[in-house]
């Protein structure tokens, strides 16, 4: 079984970070991923560039983003 880093220390290291389109603009809440990778890392844009990135699984976020959407993960 082949596994993944769940963080990457330093997400400046990694290229090709765009915001998610389900960011909201106006209140500072910005997620970005970055495109290109194996697995997909995830950053606060407001951690800045070499902030720390989470790294999903395709599968691990798309049961983050059910979670969310049926209110099952509120913070």
């Amino acid at each position: 079984m082949h596994s993944v880093n769940p963080t990457v220390a330093d997400a400046g290291t990694l290229t090709g970070w765009f915001k998610s389109s389900y960011s909201g603009g106006s209140n500072g809440d910005c997620l970005e991923v970055a495109d290109g990778c194996a697995a997909l890392p995830v950053r606060d844009s407001k951690a800045g560039s070499a902030g720390p990135a989470a790294v999903f699984s395709a599968g691990g976020w798309a049961s983050f983003v059910a979670a969310v959407k049926d209110g099952r993960l509120v913070g």
